[in-house]
């Protein structure tokens, strides 16, 4: 089984969010399973190949784009046995940052078509091609205009959504940059408000679209979590899957990570106490290990939960807890935390950047994980927080709810704390209880901290349902 996945950012090459996480994780574990897998991507100028080593120029082609031909280098790297071929041209990709541009319509146009051009000059014919994310789903559509040339006609298409919000909206014109002609341009095709729907065409092109956890693929067939898409998604049903993404256990592993203070495992938790400690100091606050430390990573914006976190902040720090937020965001919610710090100099601290460093002595330091999204598609950061044993506490969405199984005082059950409302005081009333916990039954804490450490969220269980999913897609 030969597999192609193309992506818009991969670690460890480069990152804007969770996407790059799955890019770089998922295939290693596909190819311990025999499939011959690679990945491709743009060459941007803000790669630092000095960490894995720099690609070799294989070719160059020229890809038309309507009356211009633009230039396209090959060039292919192996890295930890995997092979990434990197798309090479500067007029789109040699810019600061990823997206953001007046032209990211053309830009991602012309990273789709030459995906599907360079194929017969790899030396790699895929049996399936993976897209992900809105950026590469023109592939799809691409490869079936071509079902009448030998070549490409045998090749099948999974799409997977890991964000339906960001969904490549451009104006027609950009159709043409494809040459894809007025035909396209239709409700039931790629057609969307008056302009095309980049991810729109992914659904419909593909031969399979899956979603990166059960819950979400169930809740985007709703008008509040489907953006506009769920009457395409239900007509498409047929072919959705929900397949939970997977942490890398190898890059995430609190005995074996650099960056903590104290490195730990499940028989050794005294070392969890000890990097509390630490962090407490570096943070300034009082070193106590008998205080709850709350923990906050994420972007500072609405679809994580922070109007909620708003409406009841002061009632949060007025309790006998210590809290610690690192990221970056929306001003809004930037400015409530750094005006709560002010309020509350002993109780909190806020880290306006993204530190993957010292995000990794959060997790190893705190008690509980607050993360009451929105939605969540998947979410990594809730995965993390019970690797390293700090008590995910989510609202029941997507794959929050596919990941943190609620505590059950009865039976002992459980790896965190979830609400089910998008409700504010449904998560303090969820927060005190966990706090309460925290306080006065020791054991049941010990009990959910080692519940969490031993659920398995590693790759290998979805990689084998990728597997199987494309032998479904192949015919096999």
């Amino acid at each position: 089984m030969k597999v192609l996945f193309v992506a818009s950012e991969c670690t460890p090459f480069i990152k804007t969010g969770g996407l790059a996480d799955v890019i770089g994780s998922l295939p290693k574990y596909l190819q311990d399973l025999g499939v011959d897998v690679r990945v491709i991507m743009p060459k941007y100028s803000g790669i630092d190949f000095s960490l894995t080593g720099y690609p070799q120029w294989q070719k160059s082609i020229h890809i038309s784009m309507e009356w211009r031909k633009q230039f396209c280098g090959i060039e292919t790297l192996e890295y930890k046995n995997l092979i990434f071929y990197f798309v090479d041209n500067k007029y789109y990709f040699d810019r600061p940052g990823l997206y953001g541009y007046y032209d990211d319509g053309e830009r991602f146009a012309y990273f789709s078509k030459a995906v599907v051009d360079i194929l017969p000059h790899i030396g790699f014919k895929p049996d399936i091609i993976h897209c992900h994310d809105w950026h590469s789903a023109m592939v799809p559509v691409l490869i079936d205009g071509r079902r009448g040339d030998d070549f490409y006609k045998d090749i099948k298409t999974v799409y997977t959504i890991h964000n339906l919000k960001f969904q490549g909206i451009f104006p027609k014109e950009v159709l043409s940059l494809m040459e894809l002609d007025d035909s396209y341009f239709k409700f039931d095709k790629l057609e969307y408000h008056n302009n095309i729907n980049f991810m729109k065409g992914g659904i419909i092109y593909s031969n399979c679209v899956s979603t990166v956890s059960p819950t979400y693929v169930e809740e985007i067939k709703t008008p509040f979590f489907g953006e506009g898409l769920e009457e395409i998604l239900k007509f498409h049903q047929s072919k959705l899957r929900g397949i939970l993404n997977g942490l890398d256990y190898e890059e995430y592993n609190p005995s074996t990570d650099s960056n903590l203070y104290v490195k730990y495992s499940l028989k050794s938790l005294g070392g969890k106490t000890r990097n509390k400690k630490m962090l407490q100091k570096e943070l300034a606050l009082v070193e106590d290990k008998n205080v709850p430390l709350i923990a906050i990573i994420s972007r500072l914006t609405e679809q994580k939960g922070f109007y909620l976190i708003k409406e009841v902040l002061d009632e949060i720090l007025q309790m006998n807890i210590q809290m610690v937020v690192l990221g970056v965001g929306d001003k809004e919610f930037e400015d409530m935390f750094i005006h709560a710090e002010q309020r509350y100099p002993d109780k909190l601290r806020v880290l306006l950047k993204f530190d993957e460093g010292l995000a990794r002595k959060i997790y190893g330091g705190s008690d509980l994980f607050l993360m009451p999204s929105l939605f969540e598609p998947c979410g990594l950061s809730q995965l993390i927080a019970l690797r390293y044993g700090s008590l995910p506490l989510v609202r029941e969405t997507g794959g929050l709810k596919d990941t943190v199984v609620p505590y059950n005082q009865f039976t002992g059950e459980g790896n965190g704390f979830s609400f089910t409302n998008y409700n504010a005081h449904d998560m303090l009333f969820t927060l005190k209880w966990a706090i309460d916990i925290f306080y006065n039954d020791k054991k049941a804490w010990r009990q959910l901290q080692k519940n969490a450490m031993e659920t398995d969220n590693s790759w290998k269980k979805s990689a084998q349902e990728y597997l199987k999913l494309y032998e479904e897609v192949k015919g096999y």
